[in-house]
Parts: C-alpha cells; structure tokens; sequence
C-alpha cells in the first residue's frame, strides 16, 4: 500500500497531503517525518504495530511508516476500553504500540496488560532523537504480506481479527483511484476512525492521487455542512446517518455545499430520502451508496444515483439500491445471501475458527458469504438491493456488531439469568436496548459493565429486567414479542 503514497510523493512533493489539528504538511514534508519514523520502528523489529492515536499527525504519519517498515498495521481506538485494545493486540501479535497524546491517556494500561513496547509522539516529537533512525530498506513489503488487520465483532465474545493483505487493498485502491477522480488540490474528508475500515479510502484515495487528506476533529463531524464548506472539501464519504444529523440540525439547504463532486455513503443503509436530502445540498455532487463488508476490502458494490431525480430507482423499502459488485470481482447470490470473491476477498480469520462456514467455492472460485440477504431489482432500478441480514448481526452508527458479544457481557454479571439485545430503529437512527433475567439490582451496573469491556457504540442504550423472557411455540425466545415489549416501553 506505501507505494500510492510514495508515487504522490515522487510527482507532487509540493501538494499539501494532510491538513490536520490546523496544521498542513506537504507530501515532501511528510515523507520526511514518516521516513524517520519508520526508522524508527523497523529499529523495534515489531511484526504488527499498533496505533493508539486518532486525528492528529502521529496517527497518519504512523499508519504509513508501519507500512513503510514492513509492518502489519493494527488499528487501536483511544475511546475503546483499554481491554478491548488489548484483545487486539494480543490476537494480531503487536509489539510495540505507536501512541500519540490522547492515547496516551491509555497507554499504559495496555501495554501493562500486553508487555508491548511503546513509542510515543507528542509536543515536539518531529524532531526529537528516538526518529534519527536510519529508514529501512524499500520493498519491505511484498503483495501477499498483510497490510493490516482489523477488528469486527465476534458472536463468541471475543473481536474477529481480519487481516487484510497488500494485494486485496491494491486491487481495491487501483478502481478507486480510477472512478473518482481526485488529485492535487482536491480535498478528501476523513470522517471514519482508523477501526473502521472506510478510513482506508479516505486516506490512500488522497495519497494514491496526489490529494489532500482533510480531517476533521470530533466536534467538528456534528455540523458536517459547515465542515464541508468551510474547508472546500471536494470528496465526502461517510455513514447515512451524518445526513439525518444534518438535518435535525436544519443545515441541509438548497446549494449549502458547492465545493462537493463526490458523496459516497456506506456502513449502513442509505434511504432515498438521506440522499435526496443530500443531492439537494450538494449540487455539483455526484452521489453513491457503497457496500462491502471488511473482509472484502472496504466496498465491494456500488450504485451511482442518476443525476435527473427523476430517473431515480422506486425500492420497496425505500432504500438506495447497492447496485453491482466492482468488476473486478466475482458475485453468486446462493439462497438469497450475496457470496463475493476476487482479489480484494481476504484469505480467512485471524484465528481460523471463524472461517467456519463463511466461505463457499463455485467453479473454482472461493467466495465470502457476506451474510446479508440481497434480491435484484427490476431492469433500470439499480442492481442488486439489501434486504437485512441473516443473522443476529446489525449496524450501529455504520459498525458492525453481533449481539451474541453484548449478550455475552451481560451474562457475565453473576445477577443475570439470561440476557438478550435488540436492535431497535429509533427515528433514523438504530439503537440497543437489552432485557434480561436474574436479579432487578443487577441493572445498575450493567451498563457500566459493558461500557469498561465494550465499545461505546456497543453499550446498551437502555437495560430492562423482566420475571421471564418470553417464547413462541417452539420454546425458543421470541425475539419479536421482545421487541414490542421494549419498543413499546413495555418492559419493566
């Protein structure tokens, strides 16, 4: 992946490559700071390097220079709870944790319980000794080394790791670069932390190109119009629901953001309303739902809304279909769930264990079942649409998340019986809410129980206690009646 960054660098080393924290660094200046950098680590010997920082210079410069040492690169998240990054870094096998100010708040408390090494970059760290390390040699990497790994949520408990090789991220990288059309002077907005797999767009679509890499910090993503605006930017991607903000904020009007000539959503499903909302503040933009889920490489189909409103599709459930799978890859919907293969398909879990009944092969070729449930649309109404999942599996604010991993937290508190988590649609936003069984005092520990072992997009927004959970016929859990319970603030 280092070289899309390095070719930049090589044609346009006076392009500005990262605006950040109010700084901007050229891709000469940059270059310069994640050379020394890698030095720095490949002096470490680290397989897998962590990166405990988010939005600032040592987050972006470390991604790079792991690459550029040779190392996997592993995305940690300084809100997590220091024992789920943790569990990252165990199962990927980082030893040395790349940390900037913020997670330094955390740090210790990681690499106490993992005994990785640890190099921290803050106040003048762009000068300081510990990066005087000589770079290491090029074409470190090779196609089938991986790049990086990230983490998804596991039905046992315990974070799927996903590792994600050089080639899968190249193939991906090369349509992009092709579709969208970026370069010098085009601004490219980062919206997704570093755990979140979209952030890979965000970053090497600007680098790949010559763009500029815009990120925002969090206080500025809750007015995203003004964001735009204000910074120019050209390329927006983020999940649907940064529309709904918008709007609740009153911000989407007619022209808001001229600047805009790509908007691309993805992470969870994109209504026809979001994005008509969206068209209308954005003009000149040309506007896509993305899918794909991370262990295809970031998307893996997309649809192109027609510029005339009028040739938009009419979907059943009022949603943006998401369309045909890049053409580079292999689709077969086998019972109704779309299966993908091709170069951007990764070649299995980090702990193999998960990869049982997620792949199938079809002449030859072996293809990931996504889990999600997808029929084709009539002629002229956008491809494939999705229809849900099927399994327990959900998004939330574009993560995705098994229940079975909450339910797993909340059965661990020695009052509960059993324990259940729902998703439930409250407005235009999904939510968790939990009920379980066991003793009713349990429930004021519970979400702060999940909140030190979970994510916060993970922690129940509300947990009920009921006598019983209800069944159907078969004595299995009904999962409906429970959500009318708590949909309806039955529950007790």
């Amino acid at each position: 992946m280092y070289h899309w960054f390095r070719r930049s660098v090589e044609r346009s080393p006076d392009a500005t490559a990262l605006d950040v924290g109010g700084q901007t660094y050229t891709y000469a200046q940059l270059h310069d700071i994640v050379e020394r950098l890698a030095g720095a680590i490949s002096s470490a010997g680290p397989a897998a390097v962590g990166l405990l920082a988010a939005r600032s210079l040592a987050a972006y410069a470390g991604y790079l220079a792991a690459l550029r040492a040779g190392a996997v690169v592993v995305p940690l998240n300084p809100a997590f709870p220091p024992v789920r990054n943790a569990q990252m870094c165990r199962a990927a096998g980082v030893s040395l944790i790349v940390v900037d100010e913020r997670g330094a708040e955390r740090a210790d408390d990681v690499r106490l319980d993992l005994g990785a090494g640890t190099l921290y970059l803050a106040g003048g760290w762009t000068r300081s000794a510990p990066l005087r390390a000589a770079p290491p040699p090029a074409g470190s990497a090779q196609p089938d080394d991986v790049a990086y790994t990230l983490f998804t949520s596991g039905s046992t408990g315990r974070p799927k790791g996903v590792p994600i090789r050089h080639r899968n991220a190249d193939a991906y990288l090369a349509y992009c670069l092709d579709r969208y059309e970026a370069g010098p002077g085009d601004r490219i907005s980062q919206t997704f932390d570093l755990t979140f797999d979209p952030s890979v767009f965000d970053m090497f679509v600007a680098w790949g190109s010559g763009a500029t890499l815009v990120v925002p910090q969090p206080d500025e993503i809750l007015t995203p119009v003004r964001w735009v605006r204000e910074r120019r930017i050209t390329h927006w991607f983020s999940v649907p629901s940064v529309v709904s903000l918008a709007r609740r904020l009153r911000m989407l009007s007619p022209g808001a953001m001229p600047s805009l000539r790509y908007s691309l959503f993805a992470g969870e499903p994109l209504t026809l309303d979001q994005a008509g909302a969206w068209a209308d503040a954005a003009p000149a933009s040309i506007v896509e739902n993305l899918y794909g889920p991370t262990e295809l490489t970031v998307t893996c189909t997309g649809y192109r809304l027609p510029a005339r409103r009028a040739d938009w599709p009419d979907t059943a459930n009022g949603t943006v279909p998401i369309g045909e799978v890049h053409p580079h890859l292999d689709a077969w919907v086998l019972d109704d769930e779309l299966c993908v293969g091709g170069p951007q398909c990764f070649a299995g879990y980090l702990d193999p264990a998960h990869d049982a009944g997620r792949f199938v092969t079809r002449g030859g070729v072996r293809y990931y079942r996504t889990g999600d449930r997808v029929r084709r649309g009539q002629p002229g109404q956008g491809g494939l649409l999705h229809c849900g999942r099927l399994d327990d599996q959900v998004k939330v604010h574009g993560y995705r998340i098994e229940l079975g991993e909450v339910e797993t937290v909340l059965r661990a508190h020695p009052g509960v019986l059993d324990a259940v988590v729902l998703a439930v649609e409250a407005g235009d936003s999904t939510v968790l809410r939990a009920v379980y069984t066991g003793d009713p005092a349990a429930a004021a520990d519970l979400p702060g129980d999940c909140a030190r072992r979970l994510p916060a997009y993970m922690v129940p927004a509300q947990v009920r206690h009921l006598d019983a959970l209800p069944t159907n016929a078969n004595g299995k859990t009904d999962r409906r009646r429970l959500a009318e319970l708590v949909g309806a603030g039955e529950a007790r």
